[in-house]
């Protein structure tokens, strides 16, 4: 047993066997790639895969950012709900033992498709999977806070006005450089917020590469980093998984620039339809959508920017990070189209 990365094996390793059920044998560990925000380790024992380990990041966080310790309350939650999650076995406050804190899951065996258009499928099964988030996304929107613990697990209603706040803030905590759009969306938001009250669990980061499917078969057999979830308006969380529709493969892995007939993809507009039937909302108000798209990107631009803020003091989890960080200004003035009243605006 020995250090992996900022990984200590060998201190974590008495620990798992007295708190994590099947952790006896000899430990070993191996980062997944990926993971801007919380380090994430594949945990074998005996040369098995076993478990995952999901902790903060070193160095000086923001408040309320890489909340570890949430992913686990909800994941726990929703361990046997409708919603597929990778069961949640131990939290770790104690930062001593591999240097931050840190919870184990189960090792959820499967694919994971890091690409929006699915390049290894045909274009039926692409249509499958696709239908399958919408399916599990409408579903996570069905379930009562209330019902698995979770009614306190943020403020109810008021969800845009507060979170626009919230990422303001954390934008000018990061900021490095003046952008104009994220100005402008600074002020559109607070004055053009539609007040929205509806209150359900959002994950805030609903997307392909955050999910595990069934090997052979359209199934997502968990629901991977849940730690921008929430308590919130349900079109924040559908305008986020839609940004995909509005951003390019190059740098973004995104579907702009795709022949989504040719792939068998829906259109945005057909996607969010069939999320409005399942979730019996009917039409979505195009003003509404117009709020949650714009929203959703300045929310982006502001992660965004907190990666590449990281990623100069030399915090962040992947050598990528000042790339991707650096696209907050593309993503804010994205944002910013769509606020002014252009609905098919793409990058």
């Amino acid at each position: 047993m020995s250090e992996v990365g900022t990984l200590n094996v060998t201190r974590l390793a008495p620990w798992l066997r007295g708190h994590v059920p099947g952790a006896d044998g000899e430990i070993s560990a191996e980062k997944f790639a990926g993971g801007q925000s919380n380090p994430t380790y594949l945990l074998s024992v005996d040369g098995q895969p076993r478990f995952v380990l999901r902790r903060k990041p070193d160095g000086v966080l923001l408040p309320s950012a890489h909340a570890i310790e949430r992913e686990y309350r909800v994941t726990y939650a929703l361990r046997d709900s409708a919603v597929p999650v990778a069961r949640p076995l131990a939290l770790c406050e104690d930062a001593s033992v591999v240097g931050t804190p840190f919870f184990i899951m189960d090792y959820a065996k499967g694919r994971n498709f890091w690409d929006a258009r699915l390049p290894d499928l045909s274009p039926a099964d692409r249509a499958a999977v696709y239908d399958e988030m919408n399916r599990v996304l409408a579903a996570l929107h069905a379930i009562d806070p209330a019902q698995v613990g979770l009614s306190n697990y943020g403020r109810p209603g008021n969800y845009f006005a507060r979170q626009a706040a919230r990422w303001t803030k954390q934008y000018r905590a990061t900021e490095t450089q003046r952008i104009e759009a994220m100005e402008q969306l600074i002020d559109w938001l607070p004055a053009n917020d539609p007040g929205l009250e509806a209150s359900r669990i959002v994950h805030g980061d609903f997307r392909n590469d955050n999910m595990i499917f069934a090997d052979g078969e359209p199934r997502i057999i968990a629901i991977l980093d849940w730690e921008l979830s929430t308590l919130g308006h349900p079109l924040a969380d559908l305008a986020q998984h839609v940004m995909a529709w509005r951003v390019p493969r190059e740098g973004y892995r995104g579907l702009s620039d795709a022949d989504l007939p040719a792939l068998g993809i829906p259109s945005e507009a057909d996607y969010v339809r069939r999320y409005a039937e399942r979730s019996g909302v009917g039409q979505i108000d195009p003003a509404h959508w117009r709020y949650a798209l714009a929203f959703a990107m300045f929310r982006n631009a502001g992660i965004r920017q907190g990666v590449y803020r990281r990623a100069l003091d030399g915090n962040a989890s992947s050598k990528a990070a000042a790339v991707h960080g650096a696209r907050a200004s593309e993503i804010a003035g994205l944002a910013w189209r769509i606020a002014c009243g252009e609905e098919d605006a793409r990058l």
